[in-house]
């Protein structure tokens, strides 16, 4: 009876983990994002698998590897936008989502590291 409990238990936990995905991925399409970043390939901004490796094991003094500040970092690019970083397209501005969403896209992105295969 237990074991039918925990399948039970982790079957809805893999559920739920899918939604928030599909939930973040739709944020991602909602706000545009992926009219210009891809996961693993770069589009006309970089991939977020690179963001992701880029901020996550950050070696600049600003982040060492810092995710509560990379991801405060991160959340004002998106919100105010720029240029530079990742080559001379810049990034619009998107004020439109909520700074709750935007954090959420942020980690997500962020969280991408560890799927990352590791380099040999």
């Amino acid at each position: 009876m237990k074991a039918r409990f925990a399948a039970a238990g982790f079957a809805a936990m893999a559920l739920l983990a899918s939604n928030a995905a599909f939930a973040l991925d739709e944020l991602h399409k909602k706000y545009a994002c992926t009219a210009c970043h891809a996961d693993e390939r770069k589009l006309v901004g970089p991939a977020y698998m690179d963001v992701a490796k880029a901020y996550t094991n950050a070696k600049d003094p600003k982040y060492k590897g810092d995710r509560a500040k990379a991801v405060a970092y991160l959340s004002e690019k998106v919100r105010k936008g720029g240029s530079g970083v990742w080559g001379p397209v810049p990034m619009p501005p998107n004020a439109t989502p909520t700074d709750a969403e935007i954090k959420k896209m942020v980690e997500s992105i962020l969280d991408m590291a560890k799927k990352a295969p590791a380099k040999k």
